[in-house]
């Protein structure tokens, strides 16, 4: 066991005495000692309840024969970060999330962890560090959110924004403003669309690194308690096999997320974090990988944003076993990637129902023949951009529009909200990057006041920051390299031409290779005033969006250490035998699904 390290031989007194300070007592130290790193707290709606969860799971890890040590880490609220400063600390907290795990399971040399968080950058931060640790990992989400009901209709956080907008734009009162506002989130758990927290749960589970249903199940449901405990059996059992996080995290294991993501329509953040991830498992990823499976991967489910359907409709249809089923007998899906139960993917997803045909499609009948994502390449864009297709009318996908520039989010929200942005323009909002925000806030605020306003398909917005999974329309993301780096975005002007086609997969400047180098001569970065602290270290060390705006490495013994977003990881392709003597194989990403 890696915590004998602190309970074995008479030099070990003094830690065995903390420990027993704990009610620990002689049989407990001869026991696997178990973390829950859990983003518990009373912020943020998604975490609010998981203080009882990681009750459930340390029931669970103590039924199995472990002894449970739970942790906290911390954890933003994306929504009431949304529109202001605060958004600017977001993504840097997930780089901070896998810090605070991989600190508190080194320093108590933990032989196993669960993983016990539900919203946006805390789900990818705490796989990046049970990739980075490699040690027997569970993830456990806290579920999603159910949808507020107002009157037959039902509504989520995403209505309550784009109300604002239609609230500015006079067809809706203050009180039909108030009604939304009162339903909208009814109670605890990650927001009830396929915004990016439930993205991200979703993805866990498609990578194999949580209990099949995981997902899905609502918070509110004993569903969700029971599987908690499940979750704190299985750590033990993953310990005593030897099945260890990089057994799971493999490039099948990506791939399958990808389509998984693509077949659902998920946030454009999942491209950021699932790259992340990717690096911290060795993983090769870039957005050529998310193009390939994007073209091959049919759109089955249209959740909120893009339809009017929530996470509760798929877990009333069987989860995303059913979509991962589908998928994998149509042969898009890797069926001997390994999971967390020990179990394949093909094991795991052989008694999911089939498709229902309505929340989830068939291959044969898919809402689109492509992913709900796409990347995008041009001269606005040369590293490439994301754009969630899923969420907006094909009749839009291609267009041309007028450039109106904004130099920061306030900015544009303000001149949506008066009046002074309208057909036929494409809002170019920069310095919002990884770097430039510093951060690379949401727009969620932006693309919600276009859709309230009524202006949904006859704008696109174009930003080298990201989006919230809420957004919906013409939203095209993560433009690289951003405009602090000087990359095209930093040279529109009002008035230039910007040409979208999400089908050919293009995002073009029209504007002459003349007139872009006569600009380029005359660019200089300007310079925003960022506060002392977390994020200045962050400017100086974040990569760009199209490597997944993951921070540079710190040099080892002298030598420049690996870039996680540049090449095949740090750790050799095979990782020992896993699960009791299995050798998983990890082929190229993409390879084989």
């Amino acid at each position: 066991m890696r915590s004998d390290v602190i309970k074995r031989g008479p030099e070990r007194a003094p830690h065995r005495s903390l420990l027993r300070a704990l009610g620990l007592g002689d049989d407990d130290l001869a026991r696997p000692l178990v973390g829950i790193a859990v983003s518990w707290g009373g912020i943020v709606p998604g975490h609010m309840h998981l203080g009882t969860l990681a009750e459930a799971v340390a029931q669970g890890v103590r039924e199995a024969g472990g002894v449970p040590l739970a942790f906290g880490v911390p954890g933003v609220c994306d929504g009431l970060a949304m529109g202001h400063a605060g958004m600017r600390y977001s993504l840097p907290s997930r780089e901070l999330i896998a810090d605070c795990v991989e600190v508190m399971v080194q320093a108590h040399a933990l032989d196993a962890v669960v993983l016990l968080a539900s919203c946006d950058k805390i789900v990818p931060g705490m796989l990046m560090a049970a990739a980075r640790l490699d040690i027997p990992a569970v993830f456990c989400g806290g579920g999603p959110m159910l949808a507020g009901r107002l009157g037959e209709r039902r509504v989520d956080l995403s209505d309550l924004f784009e109300a604002v907008g239609a609230h500015a734009d006079g067809r809706l009162d203050a009180a039909g403003l108030r009604e939304v506002e009162l339903a909208a989130c009814p109670g605890p758990g990650s927001c009830a669309g396929m915004f990016t927290a439930n993205t991200m749960n979703v993805l866990a589970e498609a990578l194999g690194m949580a209990l099949p249903g995981s997902a899905t199940i609502p918070a509110v449901s004993g569903r969700r308690l029971a599987l908690a405990r499940a979750t704190g059996r299985q750590a033990v059992a993953a310990w005593r096999a030897g099945l260890r996080a990089s057994c799971i995290l493999t490039p099948m294991a990506v791939a399958n997320a990808l389509a998984v993501d693509m077949a659902l329509g998920g946030s454009t953040n999942s491209i950021l974090h699932l790259g992340a991830i990717a690096a911290e498992a060795g993983v090769p990823f870039d957005l050529g990988l998310v193009d390939r499976v994007s073209r091959r991967t049919p759109h089955l489910c249209r959740l909120s944003p893009a339809g009017d359907l929530f996470m509760e409709d798929l877990d009333r249809v069987g989860g995303l076993p059913v979509v991962m089923k589908e998928l994998h007998e149509g042969g898009l899906l890797e069926g001997e990637a390994l999971t967390v139960n020990g179990a394949t993917v093909a094991q795991n997803v052989r008694a999911a129902p089939a498709p229902d045909g309505r929340v989830v499609r068939p291959l044969a009948e898919p809402w689109a023949s492509t992913g709900g994502l796409r990347v995008l390449y041009g001269s606005l864009a040369p590293a490439g951009a994301i754009i969630k297709a899923a969420a907006l009318a094909p009749e839009a996908w291609k267009q041309q529009g007028r450039a109106r520039v904004f130099d920061g989010e306030e900015e544009a929200v303000e001149a949506i909200l008066a009046g002074r942005v309208g057909p036929g323009e494409a809002v170019v909002i920069r310095y919002e990057g990884p770097a430039g925000g510093p951060g690379m806030r949401e727009m969620l605020q932006t693309t919600s006041v276009l859709t309230g306003r009524g202006l949904e398909g006859k704008v696109f917005l174009v930003t080298d920051g990201r989006f919230s999974g809420a957004s919906r329309g013409g939203a095209v993301g993560h433009v690289s390299p951003e405009a602090y780096a000087g990359g095209p975005i930093a040279l529109v002007r009002d008035g230039d031409l910007i040409s979208l086609d999400v089908g050919a997969g293009r995002l073009d400047l029209l504007v002459s290779e003349e007139e872009l180098a006569r600009r380029r001569a005359a660019w200089r970065r300007p310079e925003r005033e960022v506060p002392a602290g977390i994020l200045p270290r962050y400017r100086a060390l974040v990569t760009d969006a199209a490597r997944c705006a993951v921070l540079r490495p710190a040099p080892v013994d002298g030598r420049a250490g690996h870039d996680p977003a540049g090449g095949p990881g740090g750790r050799d392709a095979a990782h020992g035998d896993c699960a009791g003597g299995r050798r998983q194989e990890r082929p190229r990403a993409g390879e084989g699904s």
